[in-house]
C-alpha cells in the first residue's frame, strides 16, 4: 500500500487481539476494504485448513507443517505459536519492509501471541477486541460452523480467561453486535491518535 503522506504520523506496529469468534478477521477485512493509505495488513502463516471463503495469500498463507518448521529453523518468523492444534506465525520480512516504507503494520494474533510480540517489540501498540457478551461470542462461534461442541466449549473457556487479561493491552474496544463499521472507525481513530503522539513510539525490529 502507498505511504501515508501525513508527516505527523509515525509508523506503528499495531497488534490486534481478542478471543476466538470476537470478529477480528471480519473487522480487519473491513479495514482492508476501506482502502486506507499507509497501512500494511500482515498476512500470517498457518498450518490450518482454509475456512469457507478464505483465500491463500489474502487471509493467511496456508502451508504444511514441514514448511512451517522450516520457516522456524530459518528464523523467518517474528513470532509463532501452536493454537488449537495448528501453527500460526508472523513473517518477519513483511513487518520490516512495511515499517521501512513508513506504513503502519497491523498484526492479528491471539492473546498469547500479543504477549510475545509485546516482549519482542516493546513499542508495539496493543488493541484488545472484546464481545458485548459471552452469549454473543457463543453465537458467532456457532454461526461459524467449524467447531465441534467440545472445541466450542474449549474456546469459550479460553475466552473468559483472555478477557480477564484485557488490562495488559493499551486499548480495549467492544465489537458491538451489528455495529462493525463503528468498531472499525474506533480502531482507526485510536491508531491515528497514537501515531501522532509526542513523543512518538520508536519501533525497531
Amino acid at each position: 500500500m502507498a505511504k501515508d503522506t501525513d508527516s505527523k504520523s509515525n509508523p506503528l506496529v499495531v497488534v490486534i487481539s481478542g478471543p476466538s469468534g470476537v470478529g477480528k478477521d471480519v473487522m480487519i477485512d473491513r479495514m482492508i476494504e476501506s482502502g486506507r493509505l499507509g497501512f500494511h495488513f500482515t498476512v500470517t502463516v498457518t498450518t490450518r485448513d482454509p475456512r469457507p471463503g478464505e483465500q491463500d495469500g489474502i487471509n493467511h498463507h496456508f502451508v504444511s507443517v514441514d514448511d512451517f518448521v522450516n520457516m522456524i529453523a530459518s528464523d523467518d518468523l517474528l513470532e509463532w505459536a501452536q493454537v488449537y492444534g495448528n501453527y500460526y506465525g508472523v513473517p518477519k520480512k513483511q513487518v520490516r519492509e512495511a515499517l521501512a516504507a513508513g506504513n503502519h503494520v497491523i498484526i492479528r494474533v491471539d492473546v498469547q501471541g500479543a504477549k510475545r510480540l509485546s516482549n519482542i517489540i516493546p513499542e508495539a501498540f496493543l488493541i484488545f477486541i472484546i464481545p458485548p457478551s459471552m452469549d454473543v461470542l457463543k453465537k458467532h462461534l456457532v454461526n461459524r460452523g467449524v467447531d465441534t461442541e467440545a472445541e466450542m466449549t474449549k474456546r469459550l473457556t479460553a475466552a473468559n480467561h483472555e478477557i480477564r487479561q484485557a488490562s495488559l493491552f493499551d486499548f480495549t474496544v467492544t465489537n458491538k453486535e451489528d455495529h462493525l463499521d463503528e468498531t472499525v472507525n474506533k480502531v482507526l481513530e485510536i491508531i491515528k491518535s497514537e501515531s501522532e503522539r509526542i513523543p512518538p513510539r520508536k519501533v525497531s525490529i
